[in-house]
């Protein structure tokens, strides 16, 4: 147990530390990508930091796209012109690759 001001707190698991002070460096971000970030946040009254946490928190809370989503978007394309039937590729067995050859 640990005693903050006042305040007496205990952790009982590394989990309630990330929990409470969860943080992340970006390294290597583009200085055109910086400066569009300090415009947006100047724009909404915040600072980078909070504007770049709107951003994930906003990007984060949508539905991610799956690759069912891109087999629905070609059915919807094609189904105007009738769909398309192909023939299933005939399948073979597997080839070693040519390097595994040598260690034979």
């Amino acid at each position: 147990m640990g005693r903050l001001g006042g305040w007496s707190c205990a952790i009982n698991d590394c989990n309630d530390i990330i929990a409470i002070m969860a943080s992340i460096t970006i390294r290597n971000l583009e200085e055109g990508t910086k400066r569009k970030l300090k415009v947006r946040a100047a724009m909404h009254g915040h600072s980078m930091e909070q504007e770049a946490r709107e951003i994930l928190t906003s990007a984060l809370r949508q539905t991610p796209k799956t690759g069912a989503d891109l087999a629905e978007a070609i059915r919807r394309r094609f189904a105007p012109l009738g769909g398309v039937n192909l023939e299933p590729y005939p399948r073979q067995p597997m080839r070693d690759p040519d390097w595994l050859k040598d260690w034979k």
